[in-house]
């Protein structure tokens, strides 16, 4: 990949947005390299169970690199590819849908993912940290989704990810007034679970990924599904979810081996099955 690099560490991997020239700003090939990145790992997660997401340099993401809109860069259009016209018969929605596939697959990924922002979050930046599970934001980080000034609205998750994190009230005066907050003013509102310093950045983001890859990865898988699901359906249904990823965990080998851990004082050993 030319714009993104992928690193592992046993269950944890860690994502980096590497354009750092750009303030690591989103260009046609960069969403082009994400989302082929996302089916691969959706489809084979090769038991990876939190995944951090980070900007090469000093900055998460600057939003979208101005290439997008003069046409430039090498990586064709932005609705190219054998699927192009699958998800809506107007191309200019279809391949904004296609777009938001680049991002969507953090949210829906059977394993955790978090986002560790530093320096800027700004509109399509901000947009991929509101899909990650969680997200740590450095001190001095401003951030905001700034399209509504340039005549277009957030379209990559951001009308629908910022209120559920903060509500419609707040989210619609963020992005009506194209406002920049930061970090702890993200904090308060609730757009980010934790608010550490710079230098502490990347090492919350790990502490905190390999606490979660140290748990069961069944029942991380079906507790995501779960949660997500009570912002898609009916109570009635998300609390069947809820039951659903509880009948494929109760009878797992994983959760056995959970109890047998416990009962004998040693550290568990995980199969995902």
């Amino acid at each position: 990949m030319k714009t993104l690099r992928l690193e592992r560490d046993g269950h944890v991997g860690r994502l980096v947005l590497d354009r750092p020239e750009t303030l690591n700003s989103f260009s046609i090939e960069m969403w082009h390299e994400l989302r082929a990145l996302g089916q691969r790992l959706v489809a084979d997660p090769a038991d990876l169970r939190a995944l951090v997401v980070i900007g090469e340099g000093r900055a998460f993401s600057s939003g979208i690199d101005t290439t997008v809109f003069t046409g430039g860069g090498d990586a064709g259009a932005l609705g190219a590819g054998d699927d192009a016209g699958a998800r809506h018969h107007d191309p200019t929605v279809d391949a904004i849908m296609r777009t938001q596939e680049a991002y969507s697959w953090l949210e829906q990924a059977p394993f955790a993912t978090i986002a560790a922002v530093r320096g800027y979050a700004l509109g399509a930046g901000l947009q991929i940290a509101l899909a990650c599970d969680i997200r740590i934001f450095a001190r001095g980080t401003s951030l905001g989704l700034l399209e509504m000034k340039y005549g277009i609205i957030p379209d990559l998750g951001g009308t629908q990810r910022l209120p559920r994190l903060v509500g419609p009230g707040k989210a619609k005066e963020l992005i009506f007034t194209s406002a920049r907050i930061d970090a702890d003013e993200a904090y308060r509102i609730g757009i980010c679970e934790q608010l550490v310093a710079d230098e502490e950045l990347e090492q919350a983001a790990s502490t905190l990924a390999e606490r979660i890859a140290a748990q069961p990865p069944l029942a991380l898988r079906y507790a995501k599904q779960a949660v997500n699901a009570s912002f898609d359906v009916p109570m009635s249904d998300g609390l069947r979810a809820e039951a659903e990823g509880q009948g494929v965990c109760l009878p797992s080998d994983d959760m056995k081996e959970a109890i047998a851990a416990f009962v004998d004082q040693r550290p568990p050993v995980y199969r995902n099955r």
